[in-house]
């Protein structure tokens, strides 16, 4: 044989000296393997060291991480109890007879299943205020970022400063006016407020900046597309992380909205579940209470479900966000 070569072991054996020495002398494979290796060194050693722990930090993480999953662990374990167990027993560990199941039934069917017509209030105050306040903030802060007017400046001022007002100051007001129109105790009360979103719109403004090139909107211009039209088919597409993140906010805000319904709404059917589950739990006192301390944990535990997961839906939004800018052509 011309070639010296080991004997073959099926189809991963070794490689013949030829191709060895061939790869050895590809410079292209050097440098793969050298890039490999820095790789390797670059994650074991930083500025040629190795990296250090901070126990103090560690520790400063663990506690967070405790401080941030204990309420939502004490809601798992007491979702699971009676309320005779809920109040003899240690409130973060499980004790007494396992009753998650019957907890979930009595929660949804308790008083002719009012929980049932207030989730669905919040669900409808979500769809259509926050998504109402996601598309308007969208539709200004793209137009504010890429569109040059007069009074530009003084509308760049008035929303800062509409940022800076926090939205309990605004309720007192906001229910007077609405009074005015006959508004209160209905949806559109807690609906019309949510659709402003000051914040969604600076960040909105502040993203587009830089995720939409010039270049893009004028060549679709030149090609004879119109305005809407570049909004909806290109701009929107290119602002879908930041769409999600003041769509989030929004959510999380209108569905843990507890001051302006408080004050906006007099008829239970109309509440969101944040203030009737607090109605649920003032029922424990004054005269003829009637605690259900553990339909208010349930409910509670049922309340943020749909919240984690919409955070776990669209987190994928944020991490293409992310490496959107990383590689370039």
């Amino acid at each position: 044989m011309s070639t010296l070569q080991h004997p073959a072991t099926g189809a991963s054996g070794p490689a013949t000296v030829t191709e060895a020495t061939t790869t050895l002398r590809d410079p292209q494979a050097r440098s793969t393997r050298a890039s490999r290796r820095a790789e390797r060194k670059a994650e074991q050693h930083v500025d040629g060291r190795k990296p250090k722990r901070s126990g103090l930090l560690t520790g400063v993480m663990i506690v967070f991480v405790v401080y941030s999953f204990a309420p939502l662990f004490y809601l798992l374990v007491n979702s699971t109890k009676t309320q005779a167990s809920l109040l003899s027993t240690f409130g973060l560990w499980f004790g007494g007879k396992f009753n998650l199941w019957q907890n979930i039934v009595d929660t949804l069917t308790y008083n002719d299943g009012i929980f049932v017509q207030w989730l669905g209030n919040t669900l409808l105050y979500v769809v259509v205020g926050a998504g109402g306040a996601t598309l308007l903030a969208t539709i200004a802060g793209y137009g504010m970022a890429k569109f040059q007017f007069p009074g530009r400046r003084a509308v760049f001022a008035v929303v800062l400063g509409a940022i800076a007002v926090p939205g309990t100051a605004l309720a007192v007001p906001t229910f007077l006016l609405f009074s005015q129109f006959g508004l209160t105790n209905t949806p559109w009360a807690i609906i019309l407020p949510s659709l402003i979103s000051p914040f969604g719109m600076y960040l909105i403004w502040t993203y587009a900046v830089d995720a939409i090139p010039a270049e893009l909107l004028e060549a679709a211009r030149m090609d004879g597309a119109g305005e809407f039209r570049i909004f909806f088919t290109i701009a929107l597409r290119l602002l879908a992380p930041g769409v999600v993140t003041v769509l989030l906010f929004a959510v999380v805000a209108t569905w843990n909205n507890y001051f302006l319904p408080l004050i906006m709404l007099s008829d239970p059917k109309w509440y969101p579940l944040t203030v009737g589950l607090n109605q649920w739990n003032a029922q424990a006192t004054g005269s003829g209470a009637e605690p259900i301390y553990n339909l208010v944990v349930t409910g509670s535990l049922l309340t943020i479900i749909p919240i984690v997961v919409a955070f776990l839906f669209l987190q994928r939004f944020w991490q293409s966000g992310l490496a959107a800018g990383s590689v370039k052509a």
